[in-house]
């Protein structure tokens, strides 16, 4: 069993470094894409939010999909729909718009499935694990972006069609995440147990603080993910090759507090590190918003990969851990596909909200709003806690009967 558990878990990351990869790709080539198909300044905006919409609905098929497959299998399928989307993205041409509504509208509601899926079996393995991993996983995907990015800027330094920078990595990513979904862990198939009061099911309500906190940790990635270089450059006079820097800061920043965060979750628990990742983050805004130049604002920035990093995977966990003690490991799976929805939500909230702020008032009083809203997280923190009759403390403990065969075995 113990061996059952190394290789799912090793599978399962290699697919949250394979999402990661993929996404970056995409995301950090978004001009060359315009440039490509001839997509007006007008019209960007429609593709890039039909996006996470589509996401956030692939995320609500998958809640109803898991209840008759699980989700290993609905992960093993989904990543490669990601992969070949982001290659069909690439592989148009000018005037062919129609090919990458297709791509990007295909991509958008696998990613939903494949975000969903991955941290459903994340969460199951953390309970079968008995201990803290899930800010593991979210390491390697972070990793899975650095490289993403490094290869992005390569076929930008080299002038490569986009088809050419994508085919080598789908190419190595595709059968490789296929091979490895022989390994995935499933937890049991348990039927959901209804609480007293409750009529079944997964109430908004139990979820609903971490909902919110979800949301606010995602208008604070992407306030940094789409405004820190024009921040660095137009506001603290920074120059345009430092401009590319501090997003790289933040990517590694995150990727530092998710290798040893797990081991802090082990140490003092979720709520101490979710409340001091609160505290971080909002620190790193408000150094951000009061830097008298790009040093302080370079600060700022790694504070605040280093503070916002814990926060969405220990969210996962709790979610999963909550909707388990109340109906079950079958409401699990439901909490975390309802729970993903606020991803979405919060990246379409946050870079149209600081850019709103930023026009009608000023940017560094935009950068104020994200760190009253990550300050908001430490009035929910006790949600990330374990109920102490059942895991002690607010510690994890084994549960072997909730392991599962591997996904091959089914």
């Amino acid at each position: 069993m113990t061996d059952v558990l190394r290789r799912g878990r090793a599978s399962l990351a290699f697919a949250f470094f394979a999402q990661g990869a993929a996404f970056a790709l995409l995301v950090t080539r978004i001009p060359a894409v315009q440039d490509r198909y001839g997509v007006s300044d007008a019209l960007l905006p429609v593709f890039l939010a039909a996006v996470p919409v589509l996401a956030g609905a692939g995320s609500v098929a998958t809640e109803r999909l898991v209840r008759r497959v699980r989700p290993s299998r609905v992960l093993r399928w989904s990543q490669p729909v990601v992969l070949l989307a982001l290659l069909g993205a690439g592989a148009g041409g000018a005037g062919q718009v129609a090919v990458l509504a297709v791509a990007l509208g295909v991509f958008g509601l696998a990613v939903g499935a494949l975000d969903a899926s991955m941290n459903m079996l994340g969460v199951s393995l953390q309970r079968s694990y008995g201990r803290s991993i899930m800010l593991g996983f979210h390491a390697v995907y972070s990793l899975g972006g650095i490289v993403g990015a490094s290869l992005a800027w390569a076929g930008a330094h080299w002038q490569l069609a986009l088809w050419v920078s994508y085919l080598p990595v789908v190419a190595v990513l595709l059968p490789t995440a296929l091979l490895g979904s022989r390994w995935y862990v499933d937890g049991e198939p348990t039927p959901v147990r209804e609480a007293p009061g409750d009529g079944g099911g997964v109430g908004f309500r139990l979820l609903l603080p971490l909902c919110l906190v979800m949301t606010f940790a995602y208008i604070g990635d992407s306030t940094v993910s789409n405004w820190s270089a024009k921040y660095l450059k137009d506001v603290l006079g920074g120059s345009e090759q430092l401009a590319t820097v501090p997003y790289n800061v933040y990517m590694v920043t995150t990727l530092a507090g998710r290798a040893v965060g797990d081991l802090g979750v082990r140490r003092f628990g979720a709520v101490a590190v979710v409340r001091l990742g609160a505290l971080v983050a909002a620190g790193g805004f408000a150094v951000v918003a009061l830097a008298p130049g790009p040093g302080w604002g370079m600060l700022g920035f790694t504070l605040l990969g280093l503070g916002l990093c814990v926060l969405v995977p220990q969210t996962f966990a709790a979610a999963g851990r909550r909707a388990f003690e109340r109906h079950g490991p079958g409401a699990s799976d439901a909490a975390i596909a309802r729970l993903n929805i606020f991803n979405y939500v919060g990246f379409l909230v946050g870079s149209p909200l600081v850019g709103a702020l930023g026009d009608a008032w000023s940017y560094r009083g935009a950068m104020l709003v994200p760190m009253v809203l990550v300050l908001v997280t430490l009035g929910y923190a006790r949600s990330f806690a374990a109920q102490p009759d059942r895991y002690g403390g607010g510690h994890e403990r084994p549960r072997t009967a909730d392991v599962g065969r591997g996904s091959n075995g089914l």
